[in-house]
């Protein structure tokens, strides 16, 4: 199979090429001889072996076979819908895109009648599902070692004052880091509605990007465990934390926070008692050969896609819950919105 990367920027360079040159010499014989080929309109991309680059889509997919060709969406996901039609439009089928599928519920309805009329395989990039660390969690959850689950408290911050002011790429903070967090909560504990949520301008020496300083999301599953996901953009730490409750004991695990170290760690404590394992984790290489995999035996394509989209959704009715911008709040005080 060939693979075909539309968009060179910190999603296309930085997370997807870097994982297909790990997999290319891991695993041949899932991909052929050629380069890969990219589209990406700006002059100033930097030459890579093994890279082939076009400026426009046309010319990029010129001399590649649709039926033999992966393609991975790496735009910011304000255009996945002109990308993944005009895709379409060109024959492709196959499709790795990136998270979240969309940030927009009308834009998912248009999606999901795109993929139907054109029977198209899309794969929604999602790295935490592939984690060593979520399946440590999800055996938790299975095999009763503590009791049933009670909460789970996910917080995901990073400072982002750069890209959110100068490349804005995601509408508001709800889009940049709690796909992870939902997903990994359905994950864990299945279906859910949203309780509450709220949200936090960013603001920098009189700049100010709307909804891009923070977000929080509250759920409440069909299983009666409560989820509170926190995002905080303007965090001086990078952290990626979970933390479930169980009836009689509890576990907080930590996803690697960059691609500079694949090593996740879990602290389980119980009775007085306390358990550390650190974990091989390159979870967005396992996910990506999952995926190749599934496009090489024409594998199940709904139940990724049906999940993807319930992020969609439930990311939709918090944003709507918060829909009027608020600024940074003080400290130790966050501005929420009942819906």
């Amino acid at each position: 199979m060939r693979s075909f990367v539309v968009g060179l920027g910190r999603a296309g360079a930085g997370l997807h090429l870097p994982v297909l040159a790990k997999l290319r010499e891991r695993n041949p014989k899932l991909f052929d001889d050629h380069p890969v080929v990219a589209c990406e309109p700006r002059e100033t991309v930097v030459s890579r072996p093994g890279l082939v680059v076009a400026p426009t889509l046309d010319a990029a997919a010129d001399g590649l076979c649709p039926a033999d060709t992966i393609v991975h969406v790496c735009t910011p996901p304000t255009q996945r819908l002109a990308v993944l039609s005009d895709l379409a439009a060109l024959g492709f089928r196959k499709m790795i895109v990136e998270k979240p599928l969309t940030t927009d519920i009308d834009d998912l309805a248009r999606i999901v009648r795109l993929r139907r009329k054109h029977k198209l395989h899309i794969e929604v990039v999602e790295p935490w599902l592939a984690s060593s660390l979520t399946a440590r969690l999800v055996e938790l959850f299975r095999g009763g070692r503590f009791g049933a689950a009670k909460s789970i408290d996910v917080v995901q911050n990073k400072p982002r004052f750069r890209r959110s002011l100068v490349r804005p790429g995601h509408p508001t903070a709800f889009d940049v880091e709690l796909p992870h967090g939902v997903a990994l909560a359905l994950r864990l504990a299945g279906a859910a509605r949203v309780t509450h949520a709220s949200g936090t301008d960013l603001e920098v020496e009189g700049n100010i990007g709307p909804r891009m300083g923070g977000a929080t999301v509250g759920l409440r599953h069909n299983s009666g465990v409560h989820t509170e996901i926190r995002s905080d953009l303007t965090s001086p730490v990078r952290e990626r934390r979970v933390t479930v409750e169980f009836e009689q004991g509890s576990a907080v695990g930590h996803f690697a926070v960059s691609g500079d170290d694949h090593h996740s760690q879990l602290t389980l404590r119980s009775n007085g008692r306390s358990e550390h394992v650190v974990l091989r984790d390159d979870a967005m290489t396992e996910w990506m050969f999952e995926a190749y995999r599934k496009f090489q035996l024409d594998g199940e394509q709904t139940q990724g896609f049906t999940f993807a989209t319930e992020v969609v959704r439930l990311l939709s009715v918090a944003k709507n819950i918060c829909a009027e911008p608020v600024t940074s709040p003080e400290p130790d005080v966050v501005a929420t919105h009942a819906g």
